[in-house]
């Protein structure tokens, strides 16, 4: 597990944030709309309102995920195509058929599909999410921005932490920094157990010197499993600024012993603090 990237569907997986890849959840769990009806605060999906075409179209939904999660891009894309054909009006098919997309670095059918899926259900907090970090993806930041903020107002919205943190890490992207702090932040508030945002978090504050809040998150993400290289140098590091040997004679030799053939490893036998 490499640190600083966040999700995959259904948050299942961590990679590198700085590389640009934020993990996206799927949008199969959330309620749907009837058919052609798009969600509001009050109106709630039950199994009585759901079409048979619906119900067809999600279960060749649930499995063209089954198959994303496994990478089997083009069998998740046939049963995408074959959900659509059920129930053309099915947001949710458009919204995983975008993530494809932007899996095989397709951004124009990728746009499409979310596009198509926006147009479908315009409150849809998931699509936008998802757009919102393919357009952070693209240097769209303005955009981004945009996308995450109307993700964000959806009252009924259950991944205010992923969305705020995904808009943590691409407003560092564009530059802002403070604003990523607190972004980071506020998702930080929601999710505290979630390891991406604990490690950029962290790195947001060593960063601009606040080194005793940068120890404070980071230590909390060494004490627990989800710990490896990355997040293991950032400790030594804040710790050296701390004036902490006895601590950060801890974590380097967690270093050495895990990740023996590491960057990280070279980094701290060179010494090399403030690389």
């Amino acid at each position: 597990m490499t640190m600083a990237k966040a999700g995959t569907p259904r948050g299942s997986a961590c990679v590198r944030a700085a590389a640009a890849g934020l993990l996206v959840a799927l949008a199969g769990g959330c309620a749907t709309p009837p058919q052609g009806q798009e969600n509001t605060v009050t109106s709630v999906v039950t199994p009585s309102d759901e079409t048979e075409a619906r119900r067809r179209a999600r279960i060749r939904l649930e499995l063209a995920g089954g198959y994303f999660e496994q990478g089997q891009t083009d069998v998740a894309l046939d049963e995408l195509k074959q959900a659509i054909v059920a129930d053309p009006t099915f947001a949710d098919a458009y919204n995983l058929r975008g993530l494809i997309y932007m899996r095989l670095s397709d951004t124009r059918q990728a746009e499409d599909s979310f596009r198509r899926a926006l147009a479908l259900n315009s409150r849809d907090a998931d699509t936008h999410h998802n757009f919102g970090w393919m357009q952070c993806q693209q240097r769209r930041f303005p955009e981004a921005q945009r996308s995450f903020d109307v993700a964000l107002t959806n009252p009924t919205y259950g991944g205010r932490a992923k969305t705020l943190m995904a808009m943590g890490l691409c407003q560092a992207r564009a530059g802002d920094l403070a604003q990523a702090e607190r972004s980071l932040g506020r998702s930080y508030e929601l999710d505290a157990g979630n390891p991406i945002t604990g490690y950029n978090l962290s790195q947001l504050l060593f960063a601009r010197g606040d080194f005793t809040r940068a120890q404070f998150y980071i230590r909390r993400l060494n004490n627990s499993e989800l710990a490896n290289a990355e997040t293991l140098w950032l400790g030594i590091r804040v710790e050296q600024r701390m004036n902490d040997p006895v601590a950060l004679e801890q974590l380097a030799e967690q270093l050495r012993k895990r990740y023996p053939q590491s960057r990280e490893r070279a980094s701290l036998d060179r010494r090399a603090f403030n690389e």
